[in-house]
């Protein structure tokens, strides 16, 4: 007996589902009978749901599935041209918003410029040097990112962001001092913070979610701002060609085996790689900890510093392990907030892929665990080699 899927049933069903798993409701009846009551209605009103743009629900805009022709980035705000988006102009709420990665979005019409003088292009290419959403970027989609961003001169105590608004920009810091400050329960506390250096407000922009901190600059500074269409035009549908790149190998990775899979491919979003050569040093002992590494290719040795007065004098380092494809190091220093407890050169070509900090405490929690129990292996190590492991713990 042959079954014949209805006409239309699967895009329903995948639109609900969405919904679903965004909203995550305590009853899916209710929910059920709440979005499709709204659905019909407004087919209703768009003349049996031809031609709609969207339904309104609980508040908000949720756009149906592209049918090819339309701009995937078409929001309503977004046919304004410079100068410059104000932060203080936040965008109306669009969650769940129709983005399909694969498909091709090279309309110039689309494309954002802001010009700048030769002087404002090297201070941002400069801010952006180590950033690791831009490292996957080809020459042209990152002169476009360039073209595209915005400079935004900040005040002390400004909010530059606050937790629960929509994601409207992504920022780089040019300089300046930011708190990052996450509310719960009604009392705010400061969860660290940016110096002088990295980027913030990718994650509401990559899965539509709403800002999980507020950022508060505490010095004046400098930020450079871009666009949420453009990021996700190019970031999002670059991030997507990195997830099919990297889906298979992020499996056999020990270290991420607790996650499920749409943990490891946001994990995926906010990695960066890197090649080193032969003998190039990659992580230098004593040294603050600033991200973690993973060994995509190759081989690299972990050396750290005899404790023997002889040694010493020649600053000799002792071999105590090595990595290989899909083993993972550096993560000890974040997880115990110390120095690094050793360092590691590159034994032949060596590709690595990078983790920050600031992605690695933002979606790497669930794993600090794990790591943490890999610290007694290490322990083992030294006490072996030096009958001391007072490195780690001091």
């Amino acid at each position: 007996m042959s079954i014949e899927i209805p006409a239309g049933l699967t895009e329903l069903l995948q639109g609900y589902t969405l919904e679903v798993l965004r909203r995550r409701p305590s009853d899916l009846v209710e929910f059920a009978v709440q979005y499709f009551t709204r659905l019909r209605e407004s087919r209703s009103q768009d003349g049996a749901g031809s031609g709609g743009k969207g339904i309104i629900f609980d508040g908000e805009l949720v756009q149906p599935e592209p049918n090819g022709d339309e701009d995937d980035d078409d929001d309503e705000d977004s046919d304004f041209e410079p100068p410059p988006p104000s932060r203080f102009s936040r965008r109306v709420s669009v969650c769940a918003e129709a983005f399909n990665p694969d498909e091709e979005e090279e309309d110039a019409e689309t494309r954002v410029v802001h010009p700048k003088t030769d002087e404002q292009r090297s201070r941002l290419q400069e801010a952006c040097r180590d950033i690791l959403l831009f490292k996957t970027l080809d020459t042209e989609q990152f002169a476009e990112v360039l073209d595209a961003m915005f400079e935004v001169r900040v005040q002390t105590k400004e909010h530059i962001i606050n937790q629960g608004d929509d994601g409207d920009n992504f920022y780089v810091i040019e300089r300046g001092v930011y708190d990052i400050v996450v509310r719960k329960d009604g009392v705010g506390c400061c969860v660290g913070k940016y110096d002088n250096k990295g980027s913030f407000g990718e994650l509401a922009l990559m899965y539509n979610t709403p800002r999980a901190a507020t950022i508060i600059a505490t010095t004046e500074g400098a930020l450079w701002g871009l666009d949420r269409a453009t990021f996700r035009r190019l970031i999002v549908k670059n991030n997507a060609k990195k997830r099919r790149m990297y889906e298979t190998f992020i499996e056999s990775v020990s270290l991420l085996t607790s996650l499920d899979a749409s943990e490891r491919m946001k994990l995926v979003d906010v990695l960066g790689g890197k090649a080193f050569q032969d003998g190039e040093r990659i992580i230098t002992q004593g040294e603050k900890a600033d991200c973690f590494y993973i060994v995509e290719s190759g081989e690299v040795k972990i050396m750290m510093k005899s404790k023997t007065k002889a040694d010493q004098q020649d600053n000799a380092e002792v071999e105590i392990a090595r990595c290989h494809r899909g083993q993972y190091f550096g993560e000890l220093a974040l997880v115990a907030n110390k120095p690094r407890a050793a360092s590691v050169y590159a034994v032949g070509g060596v590709k690595c892929l990078i983790v920050d900090v600031q992605a690695f405490e933002r979606l790497l929690g669930s794993c600090k665990e794990i790591m943490q129990r890999n610290i007694a292996t290490y322990e083992e190590q030294l006490v072996a080699l030096f009958g001391s492991s007072a490195d780690l713990r001091d």
